[in-house]
């Protein structure tokens, strides 16, 4: 499903949006999109208000980062990784597999 245009999410580079009920944030970085879930898996902080760094998403409570192609926590946090779903562009617009968000995998 389309969540995104593509032009909005390059000049906020962190928009939020809502996927069956879940409350994600798509990023633009180093040219590319990346979705991954709204809330940081160590203390729950609010991701979009974090800032970007070399490929990673850096938390506004704590400062620990993420690695915005898998997920991973820097080293030394106690965390699981964050959530990252596929996201494909077409047509101007960021399009999210709703499917995948369903998912009990990710």
């Amino acid at each position: 499903m389309p969540v995104c245009g593509l032009s909005r999410l390059i000049a906020q580079a962190i928009v939020c949006v809502r996927v069956t009920g879940v409350d994600l944030i798509l990023v633009w970085h180093e040219d590319r999109a990346v979705a991954c879930e709204r809330m940081c898996p160590h203390e729950q902080a609010d991701l979009s208000l974090g800032r970007l760094s070399a490929g990673r998403l850096f938390c506004p409570r704590h400062s620990a980062s993420f690695d915005l192609r898998n997920g991973q926590i820097c080293y030394g946090w106690p965390s699981r990784p964050l959530r990252i779903y596929p996201v494909r562009i077409s047509d101007d617009q960021v399009w999210i597999d709703a499917e995948a968000i369903k998912s009990p995998a990710t």
